[in-house]
């Protein structure tokens, strides 16, 4: 799947722009990789019994689940976003990129069902949209377009670290701190 757009611009080169499947496979990843893994970062903090108590003045559906169930949760999230990336961006053991989306996506299918069930319509399609492109990534990266196993180099290995620095930096220093320091 490859679309070219050309654009004219200001400049007097015309600036060529190529969509192609791996592009729009590797821009899911990153943004799901950030979402989930950042979302699970803040389940897996309420192992903290006094965020756990707090937790459902922010999210209602938390006191319907036990405190184990939404820290293994919140777990599978952040393995699940980490998953969605650096397997494939290091080349070691690729596979596990759509093993990981596709442990994404049935979470989301759970997650969409639990709502369902506690008639908590409005949160199924953030569900159903999730799940829906982690079942599009699992396809994509299983059978349409797969990453190919590589050799762990030196700059495969700093580009992932600096990929999971940066996750800290923007999804679990932010959650940590408002989860911690913030009246729910």
């Amino acid at each position: 799947m490859t679309a070219t757009k050309t654009f004219n611009g200001p400049s007097s080169k015309a600036r060529t722009t190529v969509l192609t499947l791996n592009g729009v496979l590797w821009s899911f990843q990153a943004l799901w990789g950030f979402f989930f893994a950042g979302s699970g970062f803040g389940k897996a903090l309420l192992y903290d019994d006094a965020l756990y108590a707090a937790a459902p003045r922010a999210v209602a559906w938390y006191a319907a689940v036990p405190q184990p169930l939404i820290v293994f949760i919140g777990v599978v999230e952040v393995l699940g976003g980490l998953g969605l990336i650096l397997p494939a961006m290091t080349g070691v053991k690729p596979k596990l990129t759509p093993l990981a989306a596709a442990g994404l996506a049935l979470t989301m299918i759970l997650a969409a069902g639990f709502h369902l069930i506690r008639g908590e319509y409005g949160l199924i399609p953030a569900n159903l949209v999730l799940g829906g492109v982690a079942a599009f990534i699992t396809v994509g990266r299983w059978t349409l377009r797969p990453t190919p196993a590589a050799t762990l180099t030196t700059p495969r290995l700093l580009k992932s670290l600096a990929v999971v620095a940066v996750i800290a930096l923007l999804t679990f220093a932010p959650t940590w701190y408002t989860m911690t320091h913030a009246q729910f």
